[in-house]
């Protein structure tokens, strides 16, 4: 069966789905996208990790008609280097928002998502994975995994690895570190407040979420090899004495998941095909700006398909979110690299502690840093 659409979405999670709804939202004709997803709906609905949306994502959501209330709002954050006295605290209030951003279930956002497309006219292959393709001057021809094949104007690549290479992408930079990911409990959480730590490893972040905290912890890889090996009570000691009592005193960790990080920013594009979100970059979790960006590719391009639907859209769209990339790569690779550059207790450190505090007495300052994390380069 060979089926013909002007867009095929190549990734069905948040971003994927999202480029589609905004699509039609802004006019384009849901018979003509294709939606491309390798899982079944109802496996992606129970996936349990929690992501951060900024207060930006959650007004992209809100115009699509994907919004719920099933985020736990940050209405603070608290910016902080282990040894040093320095620290930033941002308070929505500040800025006249309800909150920062929302800390959510994926399966949750990819539930809301899929209704505002259940009944939109959209053709949904799934499961199907794009096994290979054909790029011509008109079109670019795909072959599904399961024998189908499509034809279509152009592919937007939304999650995964870039089709046509057999092998993954190498990382730009490896940060020699790991992220411990889980979630933990404290017998005193200020309401609201979400932490981001920065260590001599790297950053530790806690989430507020449900009553407990989403815990997302950066270090090095040896280091994480050894924590993982700890018993629960053992893991929330060592975890106490770098995090301190800010959010009280650690009482319960569930599962506990390791992963290595590296930045991958350099996405490849051909005339027909463009990658966004994960597939254009897979950037360090510090500040929780992947996803985000990520919605903010979405919006720019499916503005510029409602307009047109050609390869023209498409370097338009690199220009149109060069600055947007290019800053919040910057910040994300600059944060991570910097505040784990040295020791506790260095010179170094003890300068980058100061400017945290500096940051948080200089209103203009503070305000260019909430913004960013909120809404990108606009």
């Amino acid at each position: 069966m060979t089926a013909q659409v002007d867009i095929a979405i190549a990734g069905a999670g948040p971003v994927g789905m999202a480029t589609a709804a905004m699509l039609i939202k802004r006019g384009v004709a849901a018979e003509r996208i294709a939606l491309i997803d390798g899982k079944a709906a109802q496996a992606a609905q129970q996936d349990p990790r929690s992501i951060a949306l900024s207060e930006g994502s959650r007004q992209l959501l809100e115009q699509i008609g994907a919004w719920k209330a099933f985020g736990t709002p940050i209405t603070e954050i608290h910016v902080s280097r282990r040894g040093s006295f320095g620290r930033t605290l941002i308070d929505a209030s500040d800025y006249g928002l309800p909150a920062l951003g929302y800390v959510c279930r994926y399966g949750a956002v990819v539930e809301a998502l899929d209704l505002v497309l259940l009944h939109s006219g959209i053709h949904r292959l799934r499961p199907a994975t794009v096994i290979g393709f054909d790029e011509t001057q008109a079109e670019i021809r795909l072959q599904l995994d399961d024998g189908d094949r499509l034809r279509a104007r152009l592919l937007i690549q939304a999650e995964g690895g870039t089709y046509g290479q057999q092998q993954p992408r190498e990382r730009q930079h490896d940060y020699q570190q790991t992220a411990i990911i889980a979630q933990v409990r404290t017998d005193a959480a200020p309401p609201g407040r979400a932490f981001e730590r920065f260590t001599a490893e790297g950053p530790l972040a806690l989430l507020p979420q449900d009553g407990a905290y989403s815990m997302v912890w950066c270090m090095r890889p040896n280091t994480a090899e050894r924590l993982q090996q700890l018993d629960n009570e053992q893991f929330m000691q060592s975890l106490q004495e770098v995090f301190g009592q800010r959010a009280g005193r650690f009482t319960q960790i569930g599962a506990r998941h390791a992963y290595r990080l590296g930045l991958n920013a350099e996405p490849r594009s051909t005339p027909r095909i463009l990658a966004i979100g994960n597939a254009a970059q897979t950037l360090h979790p510090v500040a929780g700006q992947g996803l985000n960006l990520g919605l903010r590719d979405a919006s720019v391009l499916a503005s510029l398909l409602a307009k047109e639907i050609t390869p023209e859209s498409l370097s338009m769209f690199s220009t149109a979110q060069r600055n947007d990339r290019r800053m919040t790569t910057s910040l994300t690779d600059l944060m991570a690299r910097v505040f784990a550059s040295s020791p506790d207790q260095s010179i170094v450190q003890g300068i980058l502690g100061l400017s945290l505090g500096l940051i948080d007495v200089v209103p203009s300052a503070k305000r260019l840093l909430a913004e960013q994390m909120m809404y990108g380069v606009r």
